[in-house]
């Protein structure tokens, strides 16, 4: 529905984790694709906006403050096309329980009316978040649980995590940078990462 009401190409919706944020929906594989490099960098627009709960508005990745800021960021998006990442937090003043991001092929600001629809989805989603059944609670006609199964990426990162500091003897911050780092350098992304390290096909004994 956002694709459809803004001039966007792209959007995703992630909850807020500990650690990690957890990917509750995309449009596509490319915007599932930005949602999976953030997570694994632990940086960009998306992560700052679920950090700060105020929106951000990377206007153009291609060159400026926006590709300064998130320079390993901006070369991934734009690589693969995307020129311009609008996050805006969901939840209310006192507390931010995930972002919706919005990925736009060209470099651009929203107008003001197009950054109030933008808000008004996120307030719609947000509602949704809150408001709507969870778990065992909805199960109409043998139909899925509302957000069931989402946890499964994120517990193997917070097991992988735990792995790492038995391993490095480290705390949690510095195991997860470990497991970003590794990640990204060998293309993976950190949910992949972490399940080779559950599996026990990845070790960090030797970076001791």
């Amino acid at each position: 529905m956002a694709v459809r009401l803004l001039p966007v190409t792209g959007a995703s919706v992630s909850l807020r984790g500990e650690g990690v944020p957890v990917r509750l929906c995309t449009s596509g594989e490319r915007a599932a694709y930005l949602a999976e490099i953030q997570t694994t960098l632990g940086d960009g627009p998306c992560v700052r906006a679920a950090e700060t709960g105020a929106p951000v508005l990377a206007c153009d990745l291609t060159a400026g403050a926006d590709a300064g800021r998130w320079p390993v960021f901006a070369q991934q998006a734009t690589a693969v096309g995307v020129r311009a990442v609008y996050a805006l937090p969901l939840g209310d003043d006192a507390v931010c329980v995930g972002t919706l991001d919005l990925y736009r092929d060209t470099p651009g600001r929203l107008t003001g009316s197009e950054l109030r629809t933008a808000r008004l989805v996120a307030a719609v989603m947000t509602t949704a978040l809150t408001a709507l059944p969870l778990g065992e609670e909805y199960d109409v006609q043998g139909g899925e649980a509302w957000l069931s199964g989402l946890g499964g990426d994120h517990h193997e990162v917070h097991q992988a995590v735990g792995m790492i500091m038995a391993q490095l003897g480290v705390g949690a911050d510095e195991a997860l940078a470990r497991l970003r780092a590794r990640a990204f350098a060998r293309g993976h992304t950190a949910h992949t990462m972490a399940r080779e390290v559950v599996a026990h096909r990845q070790t960090f004994d030797q970076d001791r």
